[in-house]
């Protein structure tokens, strides 16, 4: 059976800019709260009820769910007692005043109308505050479908769609892949010609924006009919062969807008029973425009439509079925009453992919349920300063300050810290090309530097953390400036300035750090902003939190670090500043003991020859004369030996030391191995990893980049929205990286 979940899910990964707000009206039907537990990777939900009412609930019933996925969703949800949010119901009840819904006459009678959780997610929806109101699985169709129809309709003609993907009993060659779509007129009062050719266009549109043309390459609909006389207000042909002008005027149109809607075929005044049985459309006759198989199948009355529907469903209760509005710009679920948490979970997921399919959305217009709160995230490096401000989730914009040769030289052989000035100065010029100052953000944060070694999370930039920057108590390095410029920033504007999992993380045990000689520790400096940036990504792709997984992640840069992160816990790293580990593009990696020494002691290199050759000058440059692994793979593919050899060789160390850090789990399982980092764009290098790693079991998520900017704001968006406290530094006095 085709699996229509995963190719939502990875259709919506693909696509998705940000995640809209979906107010949920039914959050203490069961069904609903356990499809809540599968959707908040997609959504921002919005629970109508106490916080007390809905943890009851799932207490009561949903003893089968994943403890640490529910957790997460309710984590991730706002409750809304509706009698508290006087302000909504006032704005709500008059409106409804106004609108005359539900019969109401005086603003007393607006706020009791407005008060029911159906009614209530409809108005949040129309006056901006959410994106998707969801119901219909407790609600008469009084309370919930016929207002919302009424109430969000864009257009004026609307039509309801049954997706149905039957199991694989279902007799083959009928419905390519076992996928059809219904659709019927019956959410319109009247059906004309006009009507009847909008929704065969519209269902056609809602099939071919949820399922991939590489699945089905056309979308063949049908227009049944079943009698030869009728009146124009029946599904006669006579009436379907009025509707085909139409129909090709709004194809024509929707092709216009989007190519993909140009692989729609529409055939008309085919009989019912052509239309839904190979064999009847071969004895009698008029299958021609059925070659290949119908997708969707258009009815031109609500009885066929809902007779279709309930049929599939009880002849096939393993069928993955949901409904699908057209005609309110995607922002109404109405789920049937016999639902179940997967058929929910569809729904909405499909609503959430033709939102974001459309194009034209890309935020919910107020932020009354999740506060966009503006962070300012601060990353310096060797000669730029790379900024970025995030609107909540969202990228506002970022730029990469670069710094001349010439304002560089004048702090030649200085302290970094002493770049201070120039840089903040360059960030704030930034900013105010932007029409932004200090006082519109609500925090900054900056990269974390050379610290003494401290356990992850989000720092607030107090004294001690500026005193140590100042000082390089690790070293000289430009990511020091970034909590002095965050603070410099965020200070006087009275805003909280922090820095997030510096390169010094270290959470692990000493049986990491003894060598074999007294005289050397190992340290653990790796590029643990991303590494762990990723672990709380794969933590909520799968709807779950950062201290619930077992996950390695290989960052693959120009500098190697492979981490084990065990259950919120950073518990083993290499050396990936002094080059421990694999080789990579500009480092030597781990190196036989015994020759190094010999090499060292030969004469022929100084000390900062040797350095340069563990960082710089080592790895594939050395090797190979070049740090550019695309340059390696164009000569592995034109045949170069030497080039393939270094390439696989690397390949190899690499997933080497990932499986050398399975110790670090004690027996526990492996969820993931994270592939991140520059070089993880490689198709070919992640090809090879793939498989040198299958044997761990686990598989394999792929992250390109070093996405470091949307980290720094994610640790401080996690703080700012209570998900996690700030952390505040006060390391061992001894604890000075060596």
């Amino acid at each position: 059976m085709y699996e229509i979940e995963k190719s939502f899910d990875t259709q919506l990964a693909a696509i998705q800019r940000d995640r809209p707000v979906v107010v949920v009206t039914e959050p203490l039907e069961p069904r609903i709260l356990e499809a809540v537990c599968h959707l908040t990777r997609f959504i921002k939900p919005v629970l109508l009820a106490a916080e007390a009412d809905v943890r009851a609930v799932a207490s009561r019933h949903l003893g089968h769910v994943d403890p640490a996925r529910l957790e997460y969703a309710l984590s991730q949800s706002v409750f809304l007692d509706i009698l508290r949010r006087k302000d909504l119901l006032e704005e709500f009840s008059g409106e409804c005043l106004k609108d005359g819904q539900a019969g109401v006459r005086t603003l007393e009678e607006a706020g009791k109308a407005v008060a029911e959780p159906g009614l209530f997610g409809i108005y949040a929806v129309r006056q901006g505050h959410a994106d998707i109101v969801v119901g219909g699985a407790a609600h008469h169709p009084k309370d919930f479908f016929r207002p919302m129809i009424g109430l969000l309709s864009s257009q004026p003609v609307a039509c309801e769609v049954g997706v149905f993907v039957l199991p694989d009993e279902h007799p083959e060659g009928l419905y390519p892949h076992n996928i059809v779509v219904f659709g019927d007129v019956g959410v319109n009062s009247v059906m004309t010609p006009e009507v009847l050719g909008q929704v065969a266009v519209g269902t056609c549109a809602v099939a071919r924006d949820l399922i991939p043309s590489e699945v089905l390459p056309e979308i063949h609909g049908a227009i049944v009919s079943y009698s030869h006389k009728g009146s124009d207000s029946g599904p006669s042909p006579e009436n379907i062969r009025k509707a085909m002008p139409f129909v090709d005027k709004a194809l024509a149109e929707r092709a216009a807008k989007a190519e993909r809607y140009g692989s729609i075929r529409i055939a008309g005044e085919v009989k019912i029973s052509a239309a839904i049985s190979r064999r009847s459309s071969e004895l009698y006759g008029d299958g021609g425009d059925l070659r290949g198989g119908t997708n969707v199948i258009i009815c031109p009355n609500l009885e066929t439509g809902n007779l279709l529907y309930h049929l599939y469903s009880s002849r096939y209760p393993e069928a993955k079925k949901f409904p699908v509005l057209f005609g309110l710009k995607f922002r109404g679920v109405d789920l049937a009453m016999d639902c179940t948490p997967e058929d929910a979970c569809l729904a909405v997921k499909a609503c959430v992919l033709r939102l974001q399919r459309d194009g034209r959305w890309t935020r919910t217009p107020r932020d009354t349920f999740f506060r966009r709160l503006r962070v300012l995230a601060i990353n310096p490096g060797s000669t730029s300063t790379k900024i970025a401000v995030y609107e909540g989730e969202s990228e506002s914009f970022s730029e990469e300050v670069r710094h001349s040769p010439e304002e560089l030289a004048a702090f030649a052989c200085r302290s970094v810290a002493e770049q201070f000035g120039m840089r903040r100065d360059a960030v704030l010029a930034a900013l105010g090309r932007r029409g932004l100052k200090p006082s519109d953000l609500d925090a900054v944060a900056g990269r974390g530097g050379l610290l003494r070694p401290i356990p992850h999370g989000t720092y607030e930039v107090g004294p001690a953390v500026l005193a140590d920057l100042r000082a390089a108590v690790g070293g000289e390095h430009a990511s020091n400036l970034g909590g002095l410029i965050a603070h410099e920033l965020a200070c006087p504007a009275g805003k909280p300035a922090f820095i997030v999992d510096p390169v010094v993380v270290d959470e692990a045990p000493s049986r990491v750090k003894i060598t074999g000689l007294k005289s050397i520790r190992r340290r653990v400096v790796s590029h643990a902003l991303n590494q762990i940036a990723s672990v709380h990504r794969y933590a909520r792709e799968s709807e779950t939190f950062y201290e619930k997984v077992n996950v390695i992640v290989c960052h693959l840069g120009g500098g190697i670090s492979m981490g084990g992160h065990r259950k919120g816990r950073y518990l083993d790293a290499n050396n990936g500043l002094d080059g421990e580990g694999p080789f990579s593009p500009e480092r030597c990696g781990s190196l036989p003991v015994g020759q190094l020494v010999d090499l060292c002691c030969s004469g022929t290199h100084t000390h900062a020859a040797m350095r340069k050759l563990v960082k710089g000058s080592g790895g594939l440059v050395d090797l190979l004369g070049t740090s550019d692994l695309r340059e390696v793979e164009r000569r592995v593919r034109a045949g170069d030996a030497e080039a393939g050899e270094v390439f696989d060789a690397m390949a190899y160390q690499i997933a080497k030391h990932a499986c050398s850090l399975l110790p670090a789990f004690e027996g526990e399982r492996l969820d993931r191995v994270i592939l991140t980092g520059g070089m993880a764009r490689s198709e070919m290098l992640v090809e090879k990893l793939k498989s040198y790693l299958s044997g761990l079991g686990c598989g394999i998520t792929v992250y390109p980049g070093e996405n470091e900017m949307a980290a720094l704001a994610q640790g401080a968006l996690r703080v700012l929205y209570g998900r996690e406290a700030a952390k505040q530094y006060a390391p061992e006095a001894s604890a000075v990286p060596a």
